[in-house]
């Protein structure tokens, strides 16, 4: 069984930064392609970033990209979001996944396993 556990949601204001993490556990969890979705209040939850089992390949959401930057330590099996420029249209449930596959993925059926999820918050 997988486990995935996020931290580092809260409360920001406009244009501030935040970093969340993502911890993986479980024997079966080798070095999958992992990734972030958000969901906001009333909306279906959507792509925001991924990265490849190396971490040298990532992929963005149009809205975020040159904004957030998601990183790997492989040794640890931590996923990270690093979240510049926050604006209120970010405010949304942020999850952590990962993916049986090793490449980029991008597309939230393909992912098979999913974090409890942790709020973020940008205030105007």
């Amino acid at each position: 069984q997988v486990q995935l556990i996020e931290s580092g949601g809260g409360l920001v204001q406009t244009g501030d930064s935040l970093r969340l993490s993502c911890v993986a556990s479980g024997s079966t969890f080798s070095t999958p392609g992992m990734g972030w979705f958000r969901q906001a209040p009333g909306k279906e939850r959507e792509f925001v970033a991924a990265i490849d089992w190396s971490g040298v390949n990532p992929a963005y959401a149009d809205s975020v990209q040159g904004r957030f930057i998601i990183s790997r330590d492989k040794a640890k099996n931590i996923v990270n979001l690093q979240m510049n420029s926050l604006k209120p249209e970010d405010t949304a449930v942020y999850y952590c996944a990962g993916a049986r596959s090793q490449e980029v993925v991008v597309v939230e059926g393909d992912m098979a396993y999913w974090g409890q999820g942790t709020l973020v918050t940008v205030s105007s």
